[in-house]
């Protein structure tokens, strides 16, 4: 197959148009259709339904645009390896993180962007980092304890406990919950992962049991600031590492051996790409580099 076809074809896949594709592309719209057809004539069936609205998807060409970006990925992947052989770590790294990360654990990006002075970080964050990976970044960060399907390299880097916090201000005024019944009586604030429900919250030595949040949120640093303010009991990860500029006793547990659990915290990285010196390195440096943070 040639990849240059193939290109053009994922462009029209992708603007529904061959005017929008080769204005993407800086190509002429006849060299763009030519290279369409020659594509098709290869696979032997039509790719493409072209109407007067723009251009559809055949079943063959729906197929085609999902295995066609994995193996352009795949090719540009292979090249960068080429170019980069031995050579120290350079270029922008594209990170996806999950959305509320505490600023201090992303303040120490810095420190491993010392480490290598040519190598630049792009980051960008989701409330699913792992959902529809991955064809704009080189990796990802995510909590949960299983890792996509498909042909990715992951690797758990730590284990967080999730369980309950509160301001001393907030217990003192509302008073401490002494089992789960009582928490009924309080303002709770439920950190949602990705694919759970933040109304059931988990117990210790297994099985959830429901509960009604006054907040719920995928931001854990949104979570965590409104219990740093006294507005509730909190549901969230514990970040291992002090709130920046909170001072150290501000939040305590509550149940801490009732309510939480553990949940990984996962690198997950297309595996063509898991060779490129820039992301190879970067791999080879979060698992120590968390490890003394104390994560």
């Amino acid at each position: 197959m040639d990849l240059e076809e193939l290109r053009a074809f994922l462009a029209v896949a992708e603007a529904g148009s061959f005017l929008a594709a080769a204005t993407s592309l800086h190509m002429p719209r006849a060299t763009l259709r030519r290279r369409i057809d020659q594509l098709e004539a290869r696979a032997g069936v039509p790719l493409v339904d072209r109407t007067r609205d723009g251009v559809s998807l055949t079943e063959a060409g729906k197929l085609l645009a999902a295995r066609g970006r994995l193996m352009v990925q795949e090719s540009n992947a292979l090249l960068q390896s080429v170019r980069e052989a031995g050579s120290e770590p350079a270029g922008v790294l594209r990170i996806l993180l999950p959305v509320g990360l505490p600023p201090q654990v992303l303040l120490h990006v810095h420190g491993i962007a010392r480490k290598y002075p040519r190598l630049a970080f792009r980051l960008h964050f989701s409330d699913n980092p792992v959902g529809g990976l991955m064809e704009n970044v080189d990796l990802a960060l995510h909590f949960g304890d299983t890792s996509p399907s498909g042909p990715w390299v992951s690797r758990e880097l730590m284990r967080v406990r999730i369980w309950l916090v509160a301001s001393r201000e907030y217990l003192a005024r509302r008073g401490t919950p002494r089992s789960i019944e009582e928490l009924a009586n309080h303002d709770l604030l439920a950190w949602e992962a990705p694919g759970e429900d933040g109304r059931s919250w988990p117990l210790l030595r297994g099985g959830t049991f429901p509960v009604a949040p006054i907040v719920t949120a995928q931001d854990i640093h949104v979570i965590r600031l409104l219990a740093v303010a006294g507005r509730g009991i909190a549901l969230a990860p514990d970040p291992g590492i002090p709130d920046d500029g909170v001072p150290a006793g501000t939040i305590v547990p509550v149940l801490p051996d009732v309510v939480g659990r553990e949940i990984g915290f996962r690198v997950v990285v297309p595996a063509v790409l898991s060779e490129i010196p820039r992301i190879k390195a970067m791999l080879d440096l979060l698992e120590p580099f968390l490890g003394k943070l104390g994560l």
